[in-house]
């Protein structure tokens, strides 16, 4: 069945990497659209882009909102003025190794703004949640893929932060059934939007590899690392499943048409990947290939809370999400160099 038009949705860290390339798809496919961001890895300069791609008049359906989650006056003000008919909670502190140094940054920011989040939603009868989870919830796996049922065990903080959500989230939708949540378990990200005006823009030494990768190959930084050379797989190098940002988009869309025509949901987790392992240093051979560039990289040792390898199942989201991701390693890395070497600084000109 067909979603009524017109319907809002609050996109919380809609500025990021995901959540501009999420709006994107939103705004075509007719809603209406509510950015919370508080900028504390993003730029409004990425919203100020969605418009210019969607044009004039989808963009007036755009609102921005500078606000941060775990201030719950900025969440008040918000729902005060605008019915919400679903939420898609982006907001978050993402990297593995920075979650490590510095676990009560990612307790205070993932934790608390979230149960704002759902406070406020709660208050305002607003019951509708695609949340984004992530595989570091997996940790580990016995064996791969994985699957959406697998015994979960996060190995660094920022992967607890995720795996403690999801179990809120459970607790939350089983004390008030009326709920519906869609967890989405994303894989690593990489890609950009096809025009080459969005992109992955991270402040300071990127802690993903393809942002990373892309630095190096327009000169901004000198030489990439590469943690783990001595990992049990055909190269040495970590394995993961990368997925193009616009087939996670897309992904976000079929699991938000899932919440507003479904009931009963419940509470269900779901892997967003492309169901195939990619090695670093192949990762690293076809950004080359698509870049023309070569990449000098230097092998370190692993980084504590790191897996060796980790690709999805994604049976789960084809028969129940209707959803399948479309494109390969070579699409990722075409569209990456074209983001980058239009924008060799991000989002900002030269600094």
């Amino acid at each position: 069945m067909a979603v009524p038009q017109e319907q809002t949705i609050l996109v919380t860290g809609g500025a990021g990497f995901i959540g501009t390339h999420t709006v994107v798809q939103l705004l075509n496919k007719g809603f209406r659209v509510s950015i919370i961001d508080n900028l504390d890895n993003s730029v409004e300069e990425a919203v100020n882009r969605v418009r210019c791609l969607v044009g004039p008049d989808l963009s007036k359906k755009l609102q921005f909102h500078l606000g941060d989650l775990r201030n719950k006056e900025d969440l008040e003000k918000l729902f005060s003025e605008t019915k919400f008919d679903a939420v898609i909670h982006f907001a978050g502190l993402k990297a593995v190794g920075e979650s490590v140094q510095y676990p009560m940054r990612y307790f205070d920011n993932n934790l608390i703004g979230t149960l704002n989040l759902y406070q406020v939603m709660t208050k305002y009868g607003c019951k509708k949640m695609v949340f984004s989870s992530s595989a570091t919830v997996y940790g580990q796996p016995e064996k791969i893929p994985c699957v959406e049922d697998f015994n979960l065990m996060a190995m660094n903080p920022y992967g607890r932060t995720k795996l403690f959500l999801e179990e809120i989230a459970r607790d939350i939708q089983k004390a008030e059934p009326d709920w519906r949540i869609i967890l989405l378990r994303y894989f690593n990200p990489v890609g950009a939007h096809e025009s080459g005006k969005l992109g992955e823009d991270p402040k300071g030494i990127p802690n993903n590899l393809m942002p990373y990768i892309q630095q190096v190959a327009v000169g901004r930084l000198p030489v990439l690392n590469v943690y783990g050379h001595d990992y049990p797989t055909k190269d040495g190098s970590a394995v993961r499943d990368y997925i193009h940002v616009m087939d996670l988009a897309d992904g976000h869309i079929a699991a938000l048409q899932k919440l507003l025509t479904t009931d009963n949901i419940g509470c269900v987790a779901y892997n967003l990947g492309t169901g195939c392992g990619t090695s670093v240093l192949e990762m690293v051979a076809a950004f080359e290939k698509a870049s023309g560039k070569k990449i000098p990289f230097k092998l370190c040792p692993r980084r504590p809370g790191d897996a060796t390898a980790v690709y999805a199942s994604t049976e789960k989201a084809e028969k129940e999400l209707g959803w399948k991701a479309k494109y390969g390693i070579e699409e990722m890395c075409r569209d990456q160099w074209n983001w980058a070497s239009n924008n060799p600084w991000g989002y900002q000109s030269k600094p």
